[in-house]
């Protein structure tokens, strides 16, 4: 859904001829699958998505399209919210120094964006929700960047649904229970998400992999615990974006319909398994065809575009995206994660980054894979428990039976993250300096989830209201990410006044 699009409303003509060149997208691509050569250089990239906030408030800054012309420099782009900005970082590999030139490259990234943000009063919080975002800001549709794409994929989820945007999510107290006639609640949902090029043959092992450790993976870089002034989940985003992108009224969904954003229900044997899935399953969101778009569909000496494919697939929400670009020369694919949440610090990023691509590499060359030793939903359950309890979730493992998954990633899987960095090649002390740092997170129990509840507990003991708490933890949160200072390093207020 990155690209924009020429159109908000589509006829039913067209949403017919839609579906039948999906269908011939389809069939081109599972014959082009079996016989292309692809690129396979295995390298990385990096999506940022960030929030802005207003000084000293930290309110949400609806100035996105102010800094994208004050910043002049294609590599930052709009999201669905005013108050967002997405960066793309240039594309590396985890070899030598590369995940350190990651950190670095990250924290480049965000303090140019920032140094932009200031010029204007406000700041850039890379934070999985912004904790200060109220429903006052989803009134009407200032709240929304411009973009044709974003008014025809809100037009089309609450046509398809036929009824407000529900978001129902377990927390204290009562939890949230609300109501909204946008999708404006999906613009809180910040992410970094991790690219990885992958060849066919290897592209069902990566995908299946990263399935497999979803749960361990979100519990370590959960940093997503408020919303609408609420203490809901650890890694809230999750329940979040399912239920704001949710095209289904309650009736389907009892009916067991799948949701635009999910998990899946299935280990597959070929990365053409999603393409299927989501055509078969999935009406088109976005009808526009080739011809709409001015894109061949084929030209000689080149891939294939597969215009309709491509588009539909960036309107099925999975945790873990297949993605096919057919380049400008030799295509490639790659593997698209998506459940981190931005922040905390470049630090954390870099480790979280340097833990997906270290235990990938090293569960897809396992002689009997993770993913033959559990069941799907057993994954899948462990996704949700790691999302709603953070560090503090306890999963059931092969050959471990019912542990805390803290314990989890320290007696096994961060070691086992980087014995997978080492077979890719990274440098020692990039090994050494990102197993610090998770180690630590997962002893000490604190992610960014962990030290944003901690902090607005205490200064609500304080005498705090939860507004004010809310406001002093973001303005704390942003002088930390200044620090550079990893999150299980970050001190948390005394919980009585000094």
């Amino acid at each position: 859904m990155g690209r924009e699009i020429g159109s908000t409303e589509y006829t039913r003509s067209q949403r017919t001829r839609y579906r039948q060149e999906l269908a011939r997208n389809l069939d081109l691509f599972e014959s082009f699958l079996d016989t292309a050569e692809f690129v396979d250089e295995g390298t990385v990239g990096v999506e940022l998505e960030m929030n802005l906030a207003e000084e000293p408030s930290m309110a949400p800054a609806l100035i996105s399209d102010l800094l994208l012309e004050d910043m002049d420099d294609e590599d930052y782009v709009h999201e669905i919210g005013r108050y967002n900005l997405e960066v793309n970082l240039p594309v590396s590999h985890p070899i030598g120094s590369g995940l350190r030139d990651l950190e670095n490259a990250l924290t480049a990234a965000i303090d140019k964006a920032d140094a932009a943000a200031r010029a204007r009063g406000a700041r850039i919080i890379p934070i999985g929700h912004l904790p200060t975002i109220t429903e006052e800001l989803f009134d009407g549709d200032t709240w929304r960047a411009p973009g044709a794409r974003y008014e025809a994929l809100e037009g089309t989820v609450l046509q398809a649904r036929g009824e407000e945007i529900a978001l129902r999510i377990s927390g204290e107290g009562k939890g949230l229970d609300t109501t909204f006639d946008s999708i404006a609640p999906e613009s809180a949902c910040t992410s970094m998400q991790l690219h990885l090029q992958v060849p066919p043959e290897q592209f069902a092992a990566a995908w299946n992999a990263a399935q497999a450790i979803a749960g361990p993976q979100v519990a370590l870089a959960a940093n997503s615990p408020y919303l609408l002034g609420k203490r809901l989940w650890h890694e809230t985003r999750v329940p979040t974006f399912v239920q704001a992108l949710d095209t289904r009224p309650p009736e389907y969904a009892a009916q067991g319909v799948r949701p635009r954003v999910w998990f899946g229900e299935r280990w597959i044997t070929s990365m053409f398994d999603l393409f299927e899935e989501n055509v078969r399953l999935f009406p088109a969101l976005i009808p526009e065809s080739r011809e709409m778009a001015e894109e061949p569909l084929l030209t000689e000496g080149h891939s294939p575009r597969l215009h309709e494919l491509m588009l539909h697939n960036g309107t099925v929400w999975r945790w873990n995206r297949p993605i096919y670009d057919p380049g400008t020369d030799v295509p490639h694919l790659r593997l698209e994660n998506r459940l981190l949440p931005a922040g905390p610090t470049p630090a954390d990023m870099a480790a979280n980054a340097a833990f997906f691509y270290g235990i990938l590499s090293s569960l897809v060359h396992e002689r009997r894979p993770l993913w033959s030793r559990m069941s799907f939903e057993q994954a899948d359950e462990a996704f949700q428990q790691c999302a709603r309890w953070g560090l503090e979730a306890r999963v059931r493992w092969p050959k471990v039976g019912p542990i805390r998954v803290a314990d989890l990633l320290q007696q096994q899987l961060i070691p086992q993250a980087m014995e997978g960095l080492r077979v890719l090649g990274a440098d020692e002390d990039v090994i050494s300096r990102y197993q610090e740092i998770l180690t630590e997170r997962a002893r000490t129990g604190r992610n960014g989830a962990r030290w944003q509840i901690d902090t607005v507990t205490s200064l609500e003991l304080r005498g705090g209201t939860r507004e004010q708490a809310l406001a002093e933890m973001t303005r704390r949160y942003r002088a930390n990410v200044d620090s550079g200072e990893p999150v299980h390093a970050w001190q948390v207020p005394a919980r009585q006044k000094p």
